[in-house]
């Protein structure tokens, strides 16, 4: 019988480590049971998550696992009374947010130990490279550009195109490197890759560098992820010393080694010209292009750079074909592609799908609709580069196409849920703040337009917005787009944009009536007291840490607007619901 501990970053942050440590010290002498680790499954939502395999191989999902939990846990497995655990086993509405996906890229997180290059060989693996090394490079590139496969950091750029290239360019040496410098916020596909199925990323590596004709490959990861790392490194060394990593792989003409760069968490860095010339030493700031890295990368020499999910997808396709990958998925995009479910959702997690699906789809029927119930507002697609898309555009089909048209990206794979609670100005906000801070200063429309975006916005969201304000926006997202050097400004104000065009009688309200409609704003708050409900207990009165309230005992009391510094206090004490936020 097998236990299996879910220990990425998220289980670990839920307390899966006390759990495996504790059931490690129990089970010590237990020779029948053995316990083991594994990644992140994705239900994020459910964690710590504890698997139980019976001899069968039958799985026994336990979810919200507590400490207090480990001693039953423990005495089940040791009695074989599995029975005895059905309350923490997960339950069937639960379980339809994995049934209802495709997985390819994370076919093997939460199911394999990621410590463990035999668990991945069970599971296939390096069988892609056996294949790949006894085709002509040429062909390989021929199965990727059948898959469709595109980039799956941003770009969706053809990922065969991006190989040839560097495969035709003329000098040596040729590089391959890894884009895991994933820094969108709510974003954590890659980091979900990389420490629960390492050894998918360096045969996918390994099958494009063969295909390119580098010998020297590089993973660009960032520092913050101290565990995807270590996995990483692990993955390596197990790697070489098998004989799939190094020289003469698999006893043919191929070598290639891989070493890692720990970058140092600037969101710029993900832009791939920005990551090369942090690789080399500099500062993080993106090259003029052309020429491209594929003529002039790493060293000013030949250098393809795709992120970890694409280099994920490798395997599959070279294994199942080109046209199986191609069969899933839109015309204008196939395959399949992963989100990170985050925000007023009721299940949050990974979530890996088939192009096309619909973002209703993935919300309600994966992601189990919005949290305690609340109306659906929005979705923010692509971090701070992407865009906000209403309900109203629920059925949006999911790929590259359809959500550009709505003035969103696919992006890396971040899809923040918003309810009706949820300020779309302060949104916009927040992501100016982020992309702001984030400029690398190199061009005046990025470096300076972003904080001209982002001041103009703290003014409405702080009551001071005034007439021509919106237009200002709109004029001055329109320059920063058309004249920003990378990605990063040319993207930067899609959120304002996009929440200007879907939701412009919020900036209005706040504009003109100075109100934020969904009352997140505080500056524009207003605290006021119903004299019917109020009892006159004086408990406002005594909590008001500013003196703003009056009122006599067993008397209606009154906020004093010119005092009230809008803490809530007197809301969250009233029993009575008589403090009205408007």
């Amino acid at each position: 019988m097998r236990i299996v501990v879910g220990q990425g970053s998220c289980g670990i942050a839920a307390g899966a480590s006390k759990i495996y440590l504790r059931l490690e010290d129990i089970l010590k002498d237990q020779t029948s049971v053995l316990l083991e680790v594994t990644g992140c499954v994705g239900m994020c939502f459910l964690e710590p998550i504890v698997d139980i395999y019976d001899k069968s191989g039958n799985l026994k999902r336990l979810v919200r696992v507590k400490e207090e939990d480990v001693e039953r846990i423990a005495d089940s497995l040791i009695s074989e009374n599995l029975h005895l655990l059905n309350d923490l086993e997960i339950s069937d509405a639960e379980d339809e947010f994995l049934q209802k996906q495709t997985r390819i890229s994370l076919k093997n997180c939460g199911i394999i130990n990621p410590e463990s290059i035999e668990d991945y060989i069970e599971k296939d693996g390096y069988k892609a490279l056996e294949k790949a090394l006894s085709l002509d490079p040429q062909e390989i590139i021929e199965i990727i550009k059948t898959s469709g496969l595109s980039g799956r950091g941003g770009a969706g750029f053809p990922t065969w195109f991006k190989w040839n290239a560097a495969r035709e360019s003329e000098g040596q040496p040729k590089y391959l490197i890894c884009n895991a410098d994933e820094g969108d916020p709510g974003a954590f596909m890659d980091r979900a890759i990389l420490e629960g199925d390492p050894h998918a990323l360096l045969e996918g590596m390994l099958i494009a560098a063969y295909s390119i004709g580098a010998r020297q490959a590089l993973i660009y990861v960032r520092a913050e992820y101290p565990l995807a790392i270590q996995r990483l490194q692990n993955a390596i060394k197990q790697a070489e010393e098998k004989g799939y990593l190094g020289k003469n792989i698999l006893k043919s003409d191929f070598s290639c080694d891989i070493s890692i760069k720990a970058g140092a968490g600037a969101f710029v860095c993900g832009e791939e010209t920005a990551l090369i010339e942090s690789l080399e030493g500099n500062r993080g700031m993106p090259r003029l292009k052309p020429p491209f890295p594929a003529q002039s990368g790493y060293w000013r020499k030949p250098s393809n750079i795709n992120n970890v999910e694409t280099f994920a997808n490798v395997p599959w396709i070279i294994l199942k074909g080109g046209q199986a990958f191609s069969d899933l998925g839109t015309e204008d995009s196939k395959g399949t592609k992963v989100f990170a479910l985050t925000g007023k959702i009721e299940r949050g997690g990974l979530v890996e799908i088939p192009m096309g699906k619909t973002l209703n789809q993935v919300i309600f029927d994966i992601g189990g609709g919005i949290r305690e119930g609340a109306e659906f507002k929005g979705v923010q697609m692509g971090g701070p580069s992407g865009g906000c898309i209403p309900a109203e555009l629920g059925d949006t089909i999911i790929d590259y196409k359809a959500l550009n048209a709505t003035g969103a990206i696919m992006g890396s794979g971040g899809m923040v849920v918003m309810d009706q609670d949820t300020c779309m100005v302060s949104m916009a906000k927040f992501f100016l703040e982020f992309t702001a801070k984030e400029s690398c200063g190199k061009c005046i429309h990025c470096r300076i337009g972003t904080k001209r975006l982002l001041e103009i916005l703290e003014r409405i969201c702080d009551g001071h917005g005034k007439d021509g304000d919106i237009e200002l926006l709109e004029s001055l997202s329109t320059e920063i787009k058309s004249g920003s050097l990378c990605g990063l400004g040319q993207t930067a104000p899609n959120p304002v944009l996009s929440t200007i065009k879907y939701f412009r009688d919020e900036y209005e309200a706040h504009i003109y009536e100075k109100r934020c409609p969904a009352g997140e704003c505080t500056a524009l708050l207003t605290y006021t007291i119903d004299p019917v409900k109020c009892t006159g207990c004086t408990l406002c009165k005594r909590k008001c840490p500013v003196d703003a309230i009056e009122g006599d005992v067993r008397q209606p009391h009154i906020i004093d607007n010119e005092l009230c510094i809008k803490c809530g206090e007197c809301y969250d004490v009233c029993r009575f619901d008589a403090v009205i936020v408007r």
